[in-house]
């Protein structure tokens, strides 16, 4: 194990030989650390944590800590980070609330200076935080987003699979897959068509998503009404299928989106 004498590493901690831990850093009892990963100075990682191979931790972040829902009676609660992560200054990724849940974040994802993940989240892979952006208690996102910095996603939003959100927005509600969007308040600019072609979306699986985006968005219709279009009107290509899923599993409803659904939810 590559440690520096001056890290702290608690009795109980299981940390894979290969793994690097820098002077000052503190590790506590019940973290796993596997292969190669990178725990820089002053980072503390706390609580029932697990940090996959090739993840680098950097100076300040905190991971693992107690959650800051005040629900919190001192459950059993854990962090799990994938692969190839960067978690970078001063980024606090907080344990969850309830026994035996989670909060979790994927493979290949950079978290950038001063984010926060609360309680229950789930992070998909290849997500990119910009600084300083946040997410509350039980917010999922996608594979693949991006979140822009200073931006806040309101807790048990949902943010799609290859959706880009501009910085300094306010997101209150879900936002569907491969969109594009910012501001407050919140609008779209369409399909995240560069996004999709750099992963190798075809042509004409853009031209359908775009097609779905338009009926949903610009029509006039209320939600309901326009997913009806959309399975009408729209080739089910699996691109369409994931937006279209996604948008009739939503609960609080879909960001700038002003039909029934949304006002009914716009409370919660």
């Amino acid at each position: 194990m590559k440690q520096h004498p001056a890290a702290i590493i608690e009795e109980g901690a299981q940390i894979d030989p290969s793994v690097t831990i820098e002077p000052f850093a503190v590790v506590k009892k019940n973290v796993t650390l596997k292969k190669n990963v990178v725990i820089k100075s002053h980072a503390y990682i706390d609580g029932y944590t697990t940090i996959d191979e090739d993840t680098v931790v950097y100076p300040f972040a905190a991971i693992g800590t107690k959650t800051q829902d005040r629900k919190f009676k001192g459950e059993k609660t854990f962090v799990n980070i994938g692969k190839r992560c960067e978690i970078r200054e001063y980024v606090s990724i907080n344990s969850s609330c309830g026994e035996g849940t989670e909060v979790k974040v994927g493979d290949d994802c950079l978290i950038m200076a001063y984010c926060h993940i609360a309680h229950e989240c789930h992070v998909g892979n290849g997500v990119i935080m910009s600084n300083n952006a946040t997410l509350a208690g039980h917010v999922e996102v996608g594979d693949n987003a991006i979140i822009g910095g200073l931006t806040p996603i309101h807790q048990f939003s949902r943010v799609g699979k290859g959706a880009m959100v501009g910085g300094m927005s306010r997101v209150t509600h879900d936002i569907p897959p491969y969109t594009i969007g910012g501001g407050i308040p919140y609008r779209f600019g369409g399909i995240n068509l560069v996004g999709l072609k750099r992963r190798g979306c075809p042509l004409e699986n853009r031209i359908a998503l775009s097609k779905a985006f338009k009926i949903l968005y610009r029509s006039g219709f209320r939600m309901e009404e326009a997913l009806e279009a959309i399975e009408r009107e729209v080739e089910m290509l699996p691109e369409v299928e994931e937006f279209l899923a996604f948008c009739k599993t939503s609960k609080r409803g879909l960001l700038g989106f002003h039909g029934a659904k949304e006002e009914e939810t716009a409370k919660v």
